[in-house]
């Protein structure tokens, strides 16, 4: 998804679930779905949303600066954007410019937390570069991760895999070795993969990663697809197809971790843009968010987002966003946190 360094061309889609057994997440809620059959784990128990159902909502959130739509919606968790690479270095940052513990990074998590919800880390993004890409062994990568991760306080880590990070075989295995020892030093923690998608389902390179991730016995919670710019000849109904992505994601997610039906379903996250995508044609509507909020709880998928809180209010009049999407509005005609409340249910 679009990372803060600059406008991107666009997300892909955040959405899938990759089980291999779950861990549990500490003290506060928790996103991660049950553990397929036979598979050792600490069972984690999913957050309840809103309206009692187990599909949670978790929008993404900036790490440096607050909107006031941030708690529309009440989030259970809040997906914090992004940790990359400062510079070609291994040294983990916010949007690759503040520090990991800034003061004012910390004040943030702490109001987001205060009234009950987590936060997870979410590294990677569509801008700049993705530790894995920078850090020269899979130890330093993981020393950057859990960096990361401590200066949050969060047990819960997200990562927005896509565009030619997604494609670069040696950073998918050196992430995965990393994770890989990251979970065995903390026993809590949970991990997502946010992988572009099509109506179609994942990419040959999405798959890749997920095989990845099995190769070297990544424990992973969730797998969010990014229900979102898939290109200019998919200009129908937004909300029917990111039903059509999960319902064909859901059967790849069942042939390469072995998933009954149900566990595919849990295991699974969906992310949506808001509003006005970065492709011609397609927009999201308040429609389409209930639509996709209903469908996630038919399948009790894990959890619901949407990128982002900060987009979620009417442009100005006369601003950018009617026809190209804003970084700080929908472009949609819409109350300010509509969006965050129809994803709650």
């Amino acid at each position: 998804m679009r990372g803060f360094l600059r406008p991107a061309a666009g997300l892909s889609c955040l959405f899938a679930m990759a089980v291999t057994g779950c861990s549990s997440g500490s003290g506060g809620t928790s996103d991660a779905a049950p553990a397929p059959p036979g598979r050792a784990s600490s069972s984690p128990t999913a957050a309840d949303g809103s309206n009692g159902s187990s599909t949670s909502y978790a929008p993404y959130v900036s790490a440096t600066e607050a909107a006031d739509t941030d708690g529309a919606g009440s989030p259970s968790t809040y997906n914090l954007a992004f940790v990359i690479a400062s510079g070609s270095s291994c040294t983990p940052k916010w949007n690759g410019t503040a520090a990991i513990g800034s003061s004012v990074v910390k004040s943030r998590i702490s109001k987001l937390k205060a009234d009950g919800a987590t936060v997870r880390v979410s590294f990677g993004g569509a801008s700049g570069k993705e530790l894995a890409t920078t850090c020269s062994s899979a130890s330093k990568l993981a020393a950057a991760y859990g960096a990361a991760l401590d200066a949050a306080g969060s047990t819960q880590a997200d990562f927005d895999i896509e565009g030619d990070t997604l494609t670069d075989s040696d950073s998918v295995a050196l992430r995965s070795q990393a994770i890989a020892q990251l979970q065995k030093e903390r026993s809590g923690l949970q991990v997502s993969f946010t992988l572009p998608v099509m109506p179609s389902g994942l990419d040959s390179d999405g798959l890749a990663l997920l095989e990845s991730a099995n190769k070297y016995d990544v424990q992973v919670s969730t797998v969010n697809i990014m229900t979102m710019n898939y290109g200019e000849s998919y200009d129908g109904d937004m909300g029917d197809y990111a039903v059509t992505a999960a319902k064909a994601t859901q059967k790849q997610l069942k042939k390469v971790f072995g998933l009954s039906d149900a566990d595919a379903w849990g295991g699974m996250a969906l992310t949506s843009m808001i509003g006005v995508n970065d492709v011609d044609g397609e927009t999201f509507s308040l429609s389409d968010a209930a639509d996709v909020r209903s469908f996630a709880e038919e399948k009790d998928i894990a959890w619901v987002s949407m990128w982002s809180t900060f987009r979620d209010v009417q442009c100005a009049s006369g601003s950018s966003g009617t026809d190209d999407a804003a970084t700080d509005c929908s472009g949609v005609s819409q109350s300010s946190g509509a969006f965050g409340k129809a994803f709650a249910g």
